[in-house]
């Protein structure tokens, strides 16, 4: 058993902040007490890490990636070792991605698929969700097996018809189970049949840059899902979980319902947070790089993002991570938007863009610690072990500076596609060093982690439906 004593730094919580050390024996937090106290005094560790004049916060915990993701005729860049690697170095020592099952088969022949994906590849500890691809009763029955070990969530789509597009009665279905065997349904809330007219009206007319993805997606549509969404969980009694929620419209229809008493919640991403239509319109084909579903909205729509986490009608910031290089997997869409590859890479800078918020006057520290920590843990049944610093928890811990100045940019990070979404922008704050059960995995500022330490996470339910 080794210990380790966290000194001299502002703890903070979604709960507190309170100047406090903490002390970290066999992978969970033992302890914490007044810094400088005759009882933080009194312990006894193997090693003292000094956090002086710096924040120490929980590990960030990430719903929502796609890792070695297939999608469009290539797959995303970033797999499980190279994925969680970023992650740890961005401050997230917990990721939820997303097995898949394929048409045609079970979903336990997609979930062992992922499971062997991961295996032994991790830095940091994962879970997985499901996406159900094939609602059927066959499906359905297997959707009870699964929430018993540990996989508690499934996710739908009402975009991409032919690939993993469920109708409304396929989703009624799923929402049916769910509300008996206690699952949470995530949704991909675009009207994924309309979109695919206007896509093919716009290429017609000769428009196939990149803005066109954006152009073509509206956001009338993603809130025009989002409703009907809301509705049919209505409909079967089931909770309710909307992911990359971009437009302010969509967001004006979570809140109407949470008004209500639902439960509904939403999700947003930090690209709908300080990007725009203006990043799809680069000139060239350097849009590309920024195509994304949801896609990227004109920039008067951040406001309601933002407005939305402060009032809680938004309650998680993820990254949807699913990123594809510019060369040779972007360029597959040249002459033909619809032909881009969807996603952003992003697992590396969640915590610091979302510190920036609290620098910018967006939010504030413990609503940073909220949104990125405690709230997805408890969404996704993994509180009080992830998400927070609690004595019996999870020693999953960052050491943050909040003064240090970056640039974001594809030359320093460390996920494996050839551009950044933020090149060039300057933040406040960085990532020293980040405990993961306990084991430095980043230590001032070097990877000292290794594939394998990350376990598999098995999953209770929602902790906001108890």
């Amino acid at each position: 058993m080794t210990t380790t004593a966290i000194r001299g730094g502002l703890v903070i919580t979604a709960a507190e902040e309170t100047r406090a050390d903490v002390l970290v024996e066999d992978g969970k937090v033992a302890a914490l007490a007044a810094s400088g106290s005759a009882f933080a005094q009194g312990w006894h560790a193997d090693r003292t890490l000094d956090a002086t004049g710096k924040y120490v916060i929980p590990g960030g915990v990430d719903a929502h990636t796609h890792l070695d993701f297939p999608f469009g005729g290539t797959a995303s860049s970033d797999d499980f070792e190279t994925g969680t690697r970023a992650a740890a170095w961005g401050g997230t020592t917990t990721i939820v991605d997303f097995a898949v099952q394929s048409r045609g088969q079970a979903l336990r022949e997609g979930l062992d698929r992922w499971h062997a994906k991961a295996a032994g590849r991790c830095a940091v500890d994962y879970g997985f969700h499901m996406i159900l691809s094939d609602v059927n009763e066959s499906s359905l029955k297997e959707m009870d097996l699964l929430v018993a070990e540990g996989v508690t969530s499934f996710k739908l789509f009402m975009a991409y018809p032919g690939v993993f597009y469920s109708d409304d009665g396929q989703i009624l279905r799923a929402m049916q189970r769910a509300a008996g065997n206690g699952g949470l349904i995530m949704m991909h809330a675009e009207n994924g049949i309309a979109i695919d007219v206007l896509v093919e009206q716009a290429l017609a007319a000769g428009h196939t840059d990149p803005r066109y993805h954006g152009e073509v997606r509206k956001a009338l549509l993603e809130a025009e899902a989002t409703h009907r969404a809301i509705q049919l969980a209505r409909v079967a009694g089931s909770p309710l979980y909307v992911v990359h929620v971009s437009a302010e419209e969509a967001v004006a229809e979570l809140a109407q319902a949470r008004d209500k008493g639902l439960p509904v919640f939403g999700e947003t991403c930090p690209q709908y947070l300080f990007l725009s239509t203006d990043n799809l319109a680069e000139p060239g084909f350097e849009g590309a790089k920024y195509v994304c579903s949801t896609p990227l909205r004109p920039r008067e729509h951040q406001a309601a993002l933002w407005r939305g986490l402060r009032t809680d009608d938004l309650q998680v910031v993820s990254t949807d991570h699913c990123p594809f290089c510019f060369s040779g997997q972007k360029e597959l869409g040249r002459g033909d938007f619809s032909k881009i590859p969807n996603g952003l890479p992003g697992i590396e800078n969640r915590m610091d863009l979302l510190h920036q918020a609290v620098v910018d006057g967006h939010i504030t520290r413990r609503r940073w610690i909220e949104i990125a920590c405690a709230a997805p843990a408890r969404m996704f049944g993994l509180a009080p072990h992830k998400g927070t610093i609690t004595p019996g928890g999870d020693a999953d811990i960052v050491i943050y500076d909040p003064h240090a100045e970056q640039t974001l940019s594809a030359s320093t990070h460390h996920m494996n596609v050839d551009y950044s979404a933020y090149e060039g922008k300057r933040v406040t704050g960085r990532v020293e060093t980040v405990l993961s059960r306990g084991e430095v995995v980043i230590e001032q500022r070097k990877f000292t982690g290794r594939a394998g330490h990350g376990r598999y996470v098995p999953r209770a339910t929602c902790q906001y439906l108890t």
